[in-house]
């Protein structure tokens, strides 16, 4: 009896050992995964950043161009106001 006791013990330990090893496989893969996910985050961030950046030129170049025309208009004679 006491021996059937000590190889169910050992059946177990054997269980968890298994499992533990393959926790921690699913642990590495799931931190590659994040830190993949991570870099992903950053390269978007960047990207959105030089987007901003880019808008905020086009859109200050578009103001000017835009301001151009309404003194060119006041030039020719039309109603300005300022």
């Amino acid at each position: 009896m006491a021996l059937d006791k000590m190889e169910a013990l050992e059946t177990r330990v054997r269980g968890l050992v298994e499992m533990i090893h393959t926790l921690k496989r699913a642990n590495a893969a799931l931190e590659e995964e994040l830190r993949g996910a991570r870099e992903r985050l950053l390269k978007q961030s960047e990207l959105e950043r030089r987007w901003e950046d880019e808008r905020a030129g086009i859109k200050s170049r578009v103001e000017k161009v835009l301001g151009e025309l309404d003194f060119l208009e006041c030039m020719e004679g039309a109603s300005c106001e300022e």
